[in-house]
């Protein structure tokens, strides 16, 4: 049996559940059930946010060092094995996401179902199940309350009574111990004391009596407290129960070293980890930046005639025959918008303003073959002329 709290007997009293009122501690504890409901919501809510930023954080970490290591001279395995990290780690902001959802929208919302289908409300009375709970212990507890009140009606009068026979008993000592008092005096102060004695007796006696009758209902009582009081243990349990559940279901999300995800992020990154290659990597480096690569050593080089140069843009000058030239039936009169100097044989000069005809359509590098008068023809930056309006010779 669990100790009874030490201390005065009437302090016991105050906070016995057998004592008048004190049941209301049992009562309000479906509102406080109630209300350690939302603080779990709340709680988790909050915790939420927690995983939220972590994985926010997390995401922001791999993204900063992964463009990072891009420009770092690491190769090889030991690379890859620098960049598993940051890959894992946006699985594991992946992860914390989840949890962050799970404790929302699953157990958070399974708790808040289950409370509003746990509590419903009576109109005006707060919880039905308060309400009932506090009528049924207030109805059990009645004549019990009617029972003390009688006997601490009984108690007061029989300790004024044993005041008063105090009292007398001390107007008679002092009585008998004065010479100067007469028997008339004495015998009267006697009496009275002998008054007070068959006073307090029965006192006592009716004392003794509701006493009684409170100790033979007392069974009733506590069998009828006992009973409303399962019936609050029972609805207690349930809540327990629940809420056992609950807290089983947010260890679940939030116990990261049971779940098979983290297990495999981990166990990719340490074989990762494990398969940095010492070997490998000296070898990428002596075949990429080491006496690995390829060159061509020093040899006879025979000697070509120099290749003229092409014009950027320009198309290769070869002879043109009359058959090879798309020649424009007439032509058609352009004028320069800027001056240009040839710079091969095969090219026209000519200043801004000049006027002179195109005999061939543009290439496709941009040239034109064109005339001037005199019968001088070339080649000429399709870009340098525009077509006078209005002339066409045939």
């Amino acid at each position: 049996m669990a100790d009874t709290p030490a201390g005065p007997p009437e302090d016991l009293n105050k906070i016995s559940f057998w004592m008048p009122g004190n049941y209301v501690r049992t009562v309000r504890r479906t509102s406080e059930s109630y209300q350690a409901c939302n603080d779990i919501i709340a709680c988790m809510k909050d915790r939420a946010h927690v995983e939220r930023q972590y994985a926010r954080q997390l995401t922001e970490w791999s993204s900063k060092w992964k463009s990072i290591t891009e420009t770092r001279p690491l190769y090889g395995s030991l690379l890859r094995a620098w960049q598993c990290f940051f890959s894992s780690t946006e699985r594991l902001s992946a992860l914390h996401t989840s949890i962050s959802q799970s404790l929302v929208s699953e157990d958070g919302e399974r708790i808040r179902s289950w409370k509003k289908e746990t509590f419903p409300r009576k109109m005006f009375c707060g919880f039905r199940e308060s309400h009932d709970l506090g009528t049924a212990f207030s109805r059990a507890q009645k004549p019990w309350v009617k029972r003390l009140k009688k006997l601490e009606k009984a108690r007061a009068a029989y300790h004024k009574s044993c005041q008063r026979e105090q009292i007398a008993q001390e107007k008679e000592n002092q009585a008998k111990h004065n010479a100067n008092l007469s028997e008339s005096k004495l015998s009267k102060i006697q009496q009275t004391r002998e008054k007070a004695t068959q006073e307090r007796s029965k006192a006592r006696d009716r004392y003794e009596k509701v006493l009684e009758d409170v100790t033979g209902f007392a069974p009733r009582y506590m069998e009828e407290m006992e009973s409303v009081f399962d019936q609050s243990q029972e609805e207690e349990k349930k809540r327990i129960s629940f809420l056992k559940q609950a807290f089983l279901s947010i260890h679940r999300h939030l116990d990261i070293t049971n779940n098979e995800s983290i297990k495999a992020v981990y166990g990719e990154l340490h074989h990762t980890l494990m398969s940095i290659s010492e070997p490998d990597d000296l070898r990428w480096w002596k075949n990429n930046h080491g006496p690995g690569m390829p060159t061509d050593w020093p040899k006879i080089e025979d000697w070509n005639p120099p290749i003229k140069k092409q014009k950027p843009g320009k198309k290769p000058k070869a002879h043109r025959g009359p058959e090879e030239k798309a020649v424009m039936i007439g032509g058609v009169r352009v004028r320069a918008l800027y001056n240009y100097t040839g710079e091969e044989e095969d090219e026209l000069s000519f200043r801004a303003g000049e006027e002179f005809l195109k005999i061939e359509e543009e290439d496709d590098q941009g040239w034109c073959w064109g005339v001037k008068e005199g019968g001088v023809q070339g080649l000429y930056p399709a870009n340098y002329v525009l077509p006078v309006k209005g002339h066409q010779e045939s």
